[in-house]
């Protein structure tokens, strides 16, 4: 029988030296009240919550730039349990974001140390797959959901070719997620500005893996169909691409306050790094404006990191206030 979810008494506090949670800033590009009411219309008519059996197709997903995180978009209506094997297209709603008090289990991470070179990477996200398959697939396997591991892929070149197109590794390509396939391009960690902090790259990894959690879920497939039928680049759509992302932050900042301090290998000087290096990334350093802010990116990650409570993860019943 699988263990029951063995979560932090008490909320992590923030590491001693990380800065407070900044001020909220308001996008430079805000969803109207009229494009707000739209994608209410527009919901009312979709099938959200749909259950669909594992090994059927789903719409080609593409992970988000390091430097991003948030997306949106409330469903209407309840969602009831799919029987097992069968994932749960939904969004606020959906049955894993209800219980206030789950979240994931506690548990010791083994990682080899960080060296920034290929071969070393690739072991040090091999291992992380590794844990983050055991944290992930417990959970979901508890709600009756299909969990099968991502694919890792370790592109070497200029390019590599995805489900979801070609793609160019760029420092906004550190790690990109496809239809079940989890890519980390080396050439794409910026080594030379992180150098040896092995948390910031556990962080950025367990958010392309939170991907693979919606995708698994069917919350992946829910957002889609919504996306393509208000647009992907109207505000209604946008907004939805940044409630998405922003939920994979907070899914990440969960991983490492499952993992921290618990007799493995990610510590708390790994943790506190990772904690501050979410305030560079976001839609104000990549000039982008799917992704959310840099205080949201921060504030989503470290709402998982501290509190470990999958419902606290529900960008999709956020206000929109919070996902700008």
């Amino acid at each position: 029988m699988t263990p029951p979810p063995q979560r932090p008494r008490e909320p992590l506090p923030p590491p001693s030296s990380a800065p407070r949670h900044r001020a909220r800033r308001r996008s430079t590009r805000p969803v109207t009240a009229f494009a707000l009411s739209a994608v209410a219309v527009l919901l009312a008519g979709l099938v959200v919550f749909v259950a669909v059996r594992a090994g059927s197709g789903s719409p080609t997903t593409t992970a988000a730039p390091p430097a991003t995180a948030v997306s949106g978009g409330n469903a209407a209506g309840a969602a009831t349990s799919a029987p097992d094997g069968e994932k749960i297209l939904a969004l606020a709603d959906h049955p894993i974001l209800q219980n206030p008090d789950d979240g994931l289990r506690n548990l010791a991470c083994e990682l080899p140390g960080w060296h920034s070179d290929q071969s070393s990477a690739e072991a040090f996200f091999t291992a992380a797959d590794e844990c983050l398959n055991q944290a992930w697939g417990d959970f979901l396997r508890q709600h009756h959901l299909p969990f099968t591991p991502p694919a890792l892929h370790f592109p070497t070149g200029t390019h590599f070719t995805t489900a979801c197109g070609t793609i160019a590794v760029s420092v906004a390509t550190a790690a990109y997620y496809c239809d079940d396939n989890l890519y980390v391009p080396f050439r794409g960690l910026q080594t030379d500005q992180y150098g040896d902090n092995p948390g910031v790259y556990l962080a950025l990894f367990a958010h392309e893996y939170g991907h693979h959690v919606q995708e698994v879920a069917g919350i992946m497939d829910a957002v889609w169909q919504q996306i393509y039928a208000v647009g992907q680049n109207t505000p209604a759509g946008l907004e939805l691409s940044r409630r998405k992302e922003l939920q994979a932050q907070c899914f990440s900042g969960m991983f490492l306050g499952a993992v921290v301090g618990q007799g493995g290998s990610v510590t708390r000087d790994m943790y506190a790094k990772a904690w501050r290096d979410q305030d560079s990334r976001g839609d104000n350093t990549s000039g982008s404006n799917d992704h959310g802010t840099n205080a949201h990116y921060a504030q989503w990650w470290r709402t998982g990191a501290q509190f470990n409570r999958i419902a606290k993860c529900n960008t999709f019943a956020a206000p929109a206030s919070a996902v700008s």
